[in-house]
């Protein structure tokens, strides 16, 4: 791990492919990079968000997703989404790179600017907090093409927006503005172009002032299945109660009363 961590402090930036990196001590921006195909997620894209994955695996940070161009995703490549068959869609090419992003240590932030359609909203689906644009365009189109939305939509927008609202979605195919994303939960905040990312930042910056150790142990329980509550939860808790960081900000805390 301490080779990795010299490796990405001499490289602080990636600036070509298909995914832009900017990383941080405490963060890394990944913006999507296929400008000339409105950032549709192809092979390539995927692969790269494997290699970011294993990266913030082994050094856990918090993920701000974004896009290049005014767009976060258009969808996946529909040329090459055409030529896929029956094993493709059982190996689960976008669904598992989109699960091992749901299931990173640290929260993902995605920052949403212009169209996030088909692929690019169940991207969008997997991150922890969604913020947006007024020019958002999110949805899912895939009945239209003869497809359902199998990269996570079917059951990760239900838990989002609930029920009623989803399946809505899902079989209109509807592609709904940033208003509306907001008013059913689906984003967040809303904020003008120049003002997106420096939203994010905002949002990593409140995380980062947290202890480490307990927002990933939120993370943790909050993605944890029903039944395993709440003996997931006392268990976090109890590591947690051993920490010296849980002891001294409690006792910082103390502290400001007492003044």
């Amino acid at each position: 791990m301490a080779g990795l961590e010299t490796s990405l402090r001499s490289s602080s930036t990636d600036d070509g492919g298909p995914l832009l990196v900017e990383r941080h001590d405490d963060r890394v921006v990944a913006a999507l990079n296929r400008p000339d195909k409105r950032n549709a997620i192809d092979q390539s894209t995927i692969d790269a968000l494997h290699l970011l994955c294993a990266e913030l695996e082994a050094i856990p940070r918090t993920l701000i997703l974004t896009g290049s161009g005014g767009v976060f995703a258009s969808g996946a490549d529909i040329s090459q989404l055409r030529d896929r068959r029956a094993a493709d869609a059982r190996a689960g090419i976008n669904a598992n790179a989109f699960v091992r992003i749901a299931l990173l240590p640290m929260p993902v932030i995605a920052a949403l600017d212009g169209y996030a359609l088909g692929g690019g909203a169940e991207l969008a689906y997997a991150a922890d907090i969604r913020i947006a644009t007024p020019s958002l365009k999110i949805g899912n189109p895939e009945t239209g093409l003869g497809i359902i939305a199998a990269a996570g939509a079917s059951w990760r927008l239900k838990e989002i927006v609930g029920d009623a609202r989803a399946i809505e979605l899902l079989l209109t195919g509807r592609t709904i503005g940033a208003e509306e994303a907001r008013e059913i939960g689906l984003v967040g905040e809303v904020h003008p172009a120049d003002e997106l990312l420096p939203a994010a930042h905002a949002i990593a910056d409140r995380i980062a002032r947290n202890d480490r150790a307990a927002t990933m142990a939120t993370k943790r329980v909050f993605r944890a299945p029903r039944e395993e509550h709440p003996a997931v939860d006392l268990e976090e808790q109890a590591v947690l109660f051993e920490s010296p960081e849980k002891t001294r900000r409690m006792t910082e805390f103390l502290e400001r009363k007492q003044k």
